[in-house]
């Protein structure tokens, strides 16, 4: 087996992607520490082609060195908009017609391999602090919670894992 070199991937330049179709998610970070967390799921969203990320509260903005170090470019390829409370970004969502999911461990969560996005919706996935996970303010103002199975010792994954799985799950039962 060969390894295909990148001129072998046929991937989009960075105005091709901007016009073809898009999954329609948007992925809300609720005050990220990490930029390097911020900057690979700007990568992981360009992989799936998500339509936007929205950008809350303590949750930094490119152009940043250390965005740039895991995002690799993507953040000239998906939209994004800053917004400074993540209810603001939900609000705005929601006015926009997303159905506003958190992906978090709380009481009647739905298990992921459980969930079957509708036909024509489009989601606006909501991934919390590294720590305290999704605030609790942006917990009152959902229309449904997500949770990924886990069968280790530890209580979460990091916000790129989740962010992996969940997209990638997003993706498969949208798309293929």
């Amino acid at each position: 087996m060969r390894k295909l070199k990148l001129d072998e991937l046929n991937r989009a330049s960075v105005d091709e992607f901007k016009t073809q179709d898009k999954l329609p998610v948007a992925v809300v970070l609720d005050n990220v520490r990490s930029m390097h967390n911020i900057g690979s799921i700007f990568r992981t969203s360009d992989g799936f082609a998500v339509e936007q990320i929205c950008l809350c509260g303590i949750t930094a903005q490119p152009p940043h060195r250390e965005i740039e170090k895991t995002a690799l470019g993507a953040t000239q390829s998906v939209s994004w908009t800053y917004y400074e409370t993540p209810l603001q970004a939900v609000e705005q969502l929601r006015n926009d017609g997303y159905r506003i999911i958190a992906v978090e461990q709380a009481e009647n969560s739905t298990m992921l391999n459980e969930f079957t996005p509708a036909e024509n919706e489009k989601y606006a996935l909501i991934f919390g602090n590294e720590v305290n996970g999704v605030s609790d303010e942006v917990m009152q103002n959902i229309d449904g919670c997500i949770e990924i199975p886990q069968f280790g010792t530890k209580h979460s994954f990091n916000i790129v894992v989740s962010a992996g799985i969940v997209l990638w799950d997003f993706f498969a039962k949208m798309t293929m």
